[in-house]
C-alpha cells in the first residue's frame, strides 16, 4: 500500500482508531434556531465523513458569551446536549471516534452576533477582524461585521470561564462524545492569553509566558479531572497570526505550555497550521522539540497532501494528520486516498456558511 502509515489503526489514550485520517474541526453554521442547537443534518453530515478514524466537531460555544459567529452550536443547554446526541450516535455506529471541540472566541465578536460586549484578557481590540451574521443577504450569504472593543475580564470571568469549559466538556460526555478537545488556537480566548501583543496584564495571567500560560494549563487541568485526562486535548496555532496575533515570543511561550501540558498527561496536542498555498513550513526543528517536550499524541492539521501527511508519519514527528477541506467536500475521503481518485471541489462557496439544506454540505458524493 502506497500509504501504509495513514491507514494503521492507531490507539488515541484507549481509543482504537481505524485510520490516521483526523477529519479537522470547520465551522459550517448549521445549527438549529433559536438556542443554537445541533440537528439531523448536522448527524447526517458527520456520520457520512466517519470515513476518518477521528473527528474533532466544528468550534461549539460554551456559554453565550463564547460566541463570536451566526448559527454555530452550543453545548451549555440541555437542548444542544440532546441534539449532539444525534451526531454521536450516528458517528459510533460507523465506527469512528468523536471529540467535541470546545469553544471561546473572547475578543473576537460583536453584540450583533451574542447581544453582549465581548470580553478577553485585554480591553484590545483585534484589528481587522471580522466575525458574520445572517441579515437577509442575498443567496442568504453572511455578512460581515467587524469585532468591537472587549471588556477586559476581572478575576470573577476568568473563573467563570474556567468552570464554562468544565460544564461544556461533562456536557459532552453525556452527549456520548469520546472527548474535547479544547480550542487554544486561531486568535480565540485562550490564544489571546498566550500572545503578548493581545495580553497586556500586569496581573497573575499576564506578562511573563509563565503566567500568560496560566489560563490555559487551568482550564486543560479542570477538564481533564472533570472527564478524564484520556479525554482531554488542546488545540494549539504556533505559526498563525492572523485576527491581530503576532507575537514574536509566541513559539517559545507555546513550548512552554507544552511542557505543562505534558506534565498534566493529556491525550494530545493538535497542531492547527498555516494552510494556504505559499504558506511558509513549520520548522522541522520545530516538530522534533514538539515530540521531545511532549510524549502523547501529537496531530498535525493543515492542506497536508497524502504524501506529506505519509512522511510526517513515517518521520515518527506527528502521530495523526487532520484533512479539513478534502473531507468536506469527499465524505469518503481516505477511499478516494487509497484508490488514487480525483477529488470533488467545493460546489458553491456560498453554501460553506448557513443553509439548512442538504445543497453544499451533505450532497457531495461519494465514489460510484
Amino acid at each position: 500500500m502506497k500509504y501504509q502509515k495513514l491507514f494503521q489503526q492507531y490507539n488515541l489514550s484507549g481509543n482504537q482508531l481505524k485510520n490516521r485520517f483526523l477529519m479537522a474541526p470547520m465551522t459550517r453554521s448549521r445549527a438549529s434556531h433559536p438556542g443554537d442547537i445541533p440537528n439531523a443534518l448536522m448527524a447526517e453530515y458527520y456520520a457520512q465523513r466517519s470515513t476518518a478514524g477521528i473527528i474533532i466537531t466544528e468550534a461549539t460555544q460554551i456559554s453565550l458569551q463564547g460566541k463570536g459567529y451566526a448559527n454555530t452550536p452550543g453545548v451549555y443547554s440541555k437542548q444542544q446536549i440532546e441534539g449532539w446526541k444525534l451526531i454521536t450516535d450516528a458517528v459510533h455506529k460507523n465506527g469512528s471516534i468523536l471529540f467535541l471541540q470546545l469553544w471561546h472566541v473572547g475578543r473576537v465578536s460583536s453584540s450583533k452576533v451574542n447581544g453582549l460586549q465581548p470580553i478577553g484578557p485585554s480591553p484590545l481590540t483585534a484589528q481587522n477582524t471580522n466575525v458574520y451574521i445572517f441579515d437577509g443577504a442575498p443567496n442568504g450569504d453572511v455578512t460581515f461585521v467587524p469585532v468591537e472593543e472587549p471588556r477586559e475580564m476581572n478575576k470573577i470571568d476568568i473563573s467563570t470561564v474556567i468552570n464554562e469549559f468544565v460544564e461544556g466538556a461533562k456536557n459532552a460526555i453525556e452527549a456520548g462524545f469520546d472527548g474535547v478537545e479544547i480550542h487554544g488556537a486561531n486568535g480565540y480566548l485562550i490564544d489571546q492569553f498566550l500572545r503578548s501583543n493581545s495580553n497586556k496584564r500586569t496581573d497573575a495571567y499576564g506578562g511573563t509566558m509563565e503566567n500568560r500560560i496560566r489560563l490555559l494549563i487551568e482550564i486543560s487541568k479542570a477538564v481533564a479531572d472533570a472527564i478524564g485526562r484520556e479525554k482531554t486535548g488542546v488545540r494549539l496555532s504556533p505559526f498563525i497570526s492572523f485576527k491581530d496575533m503576532s507575537d514574536p515570543e509566541i513559539l517559545q511561550t507555546i513550548m512552554l505550555a507544552a511542557a505543562e501540558l505534558n506534565k498534566l498527561d493529556l491525550a494530545y496536542i493538535h497542531l492547527c497550521e498555516v494552510d494556504w498555498d505559499d504558506a511558509p513550513q513549520i520548522p522541522i526543528e520545530f516538530r522534533m522539540k514538539l515530540r521531545d517536550t511532549f510524549s502523547n499524541t501529537i496531530i498535525a492539521t493543515g492542506n497536508k497532501t497524502p504524501e506529506e501527511a505519509e512522511q510526517l508519519l513515517q518521520d515518527n514527528l506527528v502521530d495523526l494528520i487532520g484533512f479539513g477541506r478534502n473531507f468536506l467536500t469527499n465524505p469518503d475521503y481516505p477511499a478516494k486516498v487509497k484508490q488514487n481518485l480525483s477529488l470533488n471541489k467545493i460546489s458553491d462557496n456560498h453554501t460553506l456558511f448557513g443553509g439548512g439544506t442538504a445543497r453544499g454540505y451533505t450532497d457531495y458524493p461519494f465514489i460510484k
